[in-house]
């Protein structure tokens, strides 16, 4: 037996054979490793039920048990329904919307007109004969998909208006509340040919729509280029026409 306190085993643990002898824990320190251990294990154990029970509980639960809690626990009950409550609210509303649904005419006022008071709707009167009313489509059904609590419709412009121009084409309206609160009429208001999905999210940012995570205008850099590009054209004009006046033969 390796434990045991003979002279043989001693001859071996002094050359290495054997492991040291493991010095006998004090009666005293064990029972307060044990004692801790067990304290600490309680403690973790009524962490887990005591620490807001309410927050592992449907809006039915919490209604059951509402009278076995205190006045606090009341308030912090009442605080986590209305956040579960909100909760709900945005996934029926995911659940609803998330992309870019076709209306007729006929629908519009009660898809548009008499959504939700606290619903923002997108729709964009098109014509699929328009390049830039397609581009407005695909760059809606990007947004649709990233802002689902939003809600983005489109409809072919003849089934709400007639003899609608085409110049007034991509039309996006924005509503809130049943009222326009926003009104982008024709390519040039809408972004241009060249629009970018950014772009349009600024503009629907800019009246309320939708709540982007864009820093600035990403159309500011286009600005900013083409300003400087005109700057460049402007002096470069400039320079040549001081040379041609200097090439100019003087007439006396």
């Amino acid at each position: 037996d390796p434990n045991e306190d003979t002279e043989w085993n001693e001859i071996l643990r002094k050359f290495g054979i054997l492991p040291p002898k493991e010095k006998p824990k004090d009666e005293i320190e064990e029972m307060v490793l044990r004692l801790q251990k067990e304290a600490e294990g309680k403690t973790n154990f009524v962490c887990l039920f005591l620490v807001k029970p309410y927050e592992r509980m449907n809006l039915k639960e919490l209604k059951e048990a509402e009278d076995d809690f205190d006045e606090a626990d009341r308030k912090a009950v009442e605080m986590y329904r209305q956040q579960r409550l909100q909760e709900w609210k945005c996934l029926q509303r995911r659940q609803k919307y998330g992309e870019l649904r076709e209306i007729s005419g006929q629908q519009y006022v009660k898809e548009v007109t008499n959504a939700p008071e606290d619903v923002w709707v997108i729709i964009h009167l098109y014509r699929t004969s328009i390049p830039m009313c397609l581009l407005v489509n695909e760059h809606l059904s990007q947004l649709a998909r990233k802002f689902p609590e939003a809600k983005f419709v489109k409809a072919i412009v003849n089934s709400c208006i007639q003899d609608y121009h085409d110049t007034c084409l991509p039309t996006i309206l924005v509503y809130k509340s049943s009222e326009i609160k926003g009104r982008f009429i024709g390519v040039a208001e809408c972004g241009g040919i060249y629009l970018k999905v950014e772009e349009l999210e600024w503009k629907l940012a800019e009246v309320g729509a939708i709540e982007t995570d864009l820093e600035e205008n990403p159309k500011k850099e286009t600005i900013n280029m083409m300003t400087l590009s005109k700057q460049n054209t402007s002096a470069h004009e400039n320079t040549n026409t001081k040379s041609s006046d200097v090439l100019k033969p003087h007439i006396t």
